[in-house]
């Protein structure tokens, strides 16, 4: 399977109301946020990038510039959502919000949010290592989707649910969304990130990033109906086999951290990135530039269940 857009890890594709497309992903340097932007998804391959924002020099978001994501939000600016750690300690990854001051993303100016803030009646939230936020609007309320870690050795990152009082602040506690119950989810970690949310009819689809980032990588699945109350765990529904694992014969190899989009005849397409071989030539995966972006159309079948059309 061919890559859609090189050395880009943690694709997210925003479509605008007049139809332009923005891209952004992590970059190998971790060191920035990129945006391209196009007036057709395939345009977005040869789009120049533009750098809006960069890490700071020390402290707080000074490296590990990880999974920004742009979304218009209820307030009808743009936010980038995004996760960054502190070169002194380089996993104390947390989230971080940017506000675009104008109605355009490439010029911005970008003002600096600050971390996300946590409800008022949280002492909980974002207090451990936490990243890969995404956002979704259901029937009026903004939600906030993130992995947080809970517990030491292996067990890694939880993904946690809450409803968004504003942009940049939580209006209730984090409730839980999964754990890595599966053999499929503890790979040499055990690990559920990078949130993906669609919705179908009468159904949000919620999928998610399993295991460690090596092969093993792979895409979970959870549901709820959008009647239902998203804050409690009882309302989402986790598949037990993963949506989506290593194609070795499509070339695709841990696959993961996705996104939505729908192209210019209104196909819904899915986004996530792969690497090209199983061997992975650094000692740390996370460090490994050959993960890049792929697209494959997502089709429903009668009961309005997803499927990847991978070729």
């Amino acid at each position: 399977m061919k890559p859609f857009i090189m050395n880009r890890a943690d694709p997210y594709i925003t479509k605008a109301q007049d139809g332009t497309y923005y891209f952004t992903a992590s970059v190998p340097e971790y060191d920035g946020i990129r945006l391209r932007r196009a007036a057709t998804l395939a345009a977005l391959v040869e789009a120049g990038e533009t750098e809006v924002w960069h890490r700071h020099e020390a402290g707080p978001m000074s490296f590990n510039i990880w999974a920004p994501e742009l979304h218009r939000m209820m307030d009808g600016h743009y936010y980038i959502y995004f996760a960054g750690g502190d070169k002194d300690e380089i996993f104390k990854i947390r989230p971080y919000v940017l506000k675009c001051e104008s109605d355009d993303p490439m010029a911005g100016p970008w003002t600096e949010c600050g971390m996300m803030q946590a409800a008022d009646d949280d002492p909980f939230s974002f207090r451990a290592f936490s990243l890969d936020a995404t956002v979704f609007e259901n029937k009026g309320a903004w939600y906030y989707v993130w992995a947080e870690k809970v517990g030491v050795g292996k067990q890694i990152s939880n993904l946690y649910i809450a409803r968004m009082e504003s942009p940049t602040k939580l209006a209730t506690v984090q409730v839980l969304l999964t754990t890595p119950d599966y053999s499929w989810e503890r790979g040499e970690f055990w690990v559920d990130e990078g949130p993906a949310v669609i919705r179908h009819g009468n159904r949000l689809w919620l999928t998610f990033s399993a295991s460690d980032t090596g092969p093993s990588y792979c895409v979970g699945l959870m549901s709820a109906e959008v009647e239902s109350d998203l804050l409690d765990p009882l309302s989402w529904h986790k598949e037990r086999e993963p949506f989506f694992a290593s194609a070795p014969a499509l070339g695709l190899y841990g696959p993961g951290h996705n996104s939505f989009t729908t192209d210019e005849k209104g196909r819904d397409i899915m986004a996530f990135h792969a690497r090209p071989t199983e061997k992975i030539v650094t000692d740390d995966p996370l460090y490994d530039d050959s993960r890049s972006t792929y697209l494959a159309p997502l089709s429903w079948d009668a009961d309005g269940r997803p499927a990847l059309e991978l070729s």
